[in-house]
């Protein structure tokens, strides 16, 4: 399986596919991302950061006719809204890609795609929200999870830091990570996708993202898109 194709998205997948079995009727309203080229953009976000959760990191992943072709990673980083203002307090001038989602989920969802678009060019056609409480659930009904050959029973955000270099960020001098964010959320990703080929597990995390998307805490953008291509096109075109 190609690198491109193991990322957060892998995780979404375990989600999905459970959505499908319970679900899929009332979301297949969507528009399709079947057909030709398309873009879905997948927001992970820590919700204790700040109201509604802070963006700490995102992901365009590029399908081509409802298959995935490859990602690209979207660092927070200074991206800004073209014309909206930023929403915290005291904060000041555009409003940035970390704090889109302050004022309102579904508004923040379309806001982060506006930023990225605006800063990339990239369009998104649907956008995914995973919070870390909703994969931090799907972790801890499978500990202990195997993370680079090894037993853990870390948070998916401890997992992250561990591996994190926190490039760009001050106060970094103690960090003993030596990867970038988006390869440390590969990390995690992959240990995710691992587990999930035990299918005792993978259906516990199925139900788990279950109960976790009943929660909140996985969000999907128009709600039927990605329902629709997997129901469509089939778990392993994906994969």
């Amino acid at each position: 399986m190609k690198r491109s194709k193991k990322l957060i998205i892998a995780i979404l997948l375990v989600i999905l596919i459970g959505l499908l079995t319970i679900i899929a009727g009332a979301l297949m309203g969507g528009p399709s991302l079947t057909d030709e080229n398309k873009n879905v953009l997948v927001l992970a976000s820590d919700k204790g950061e700040q109201q509604n959760g802070a963006v700490d990191m995102a992901f365009m992943v590029h399908l081509e006719n409802g298959s995935i072709s490859n990602y690209t990673p979207v660092y927070p980083g200074g991206m800004t809204h073209p014309s909206e203002s930023e929403p915290v307090p005291g904060v000041g001038g555009r409003m940035l890609l970390h704090d889109c989602l302050w004022n309102g989920v579904k508004p923040g969802m379309q806001y982060a795609s506006e930023i990225v678009e605006a800063n990339t060019g990239m369009h998104a056609d649907a956008v995914v929200l995973v919070y870390t409480d909703g994969i931090d659930a799907i972790i801890n009904s499978v500990k202990p999870l195997k993370v680079n050959g090894e037993d853990t029973n870390l948070s998916a955000e401890d997992i992250i830091r561990e591996n994190d270099a926190y490039n760009g960020y001050p106060g970094n001098e103690n960090v003993q990570g030596n990867m970038s964010r988006g390869d440390a959320v590969m990390v995690l990703v992959n240990a995710l996708a691992d587990a999930a080929k035990d299918p005792a597990k993978k259906s516990t995390m199925i139900q788990t993202a279950l109960d976790q998307y009943s929660k909140g805490n996985i969000i999907m953008t128009p709600e039927g898109s990605f329902t629709r291509l997997l129901a469509t096109k089939g778990f392993e075109s994906v994969m």
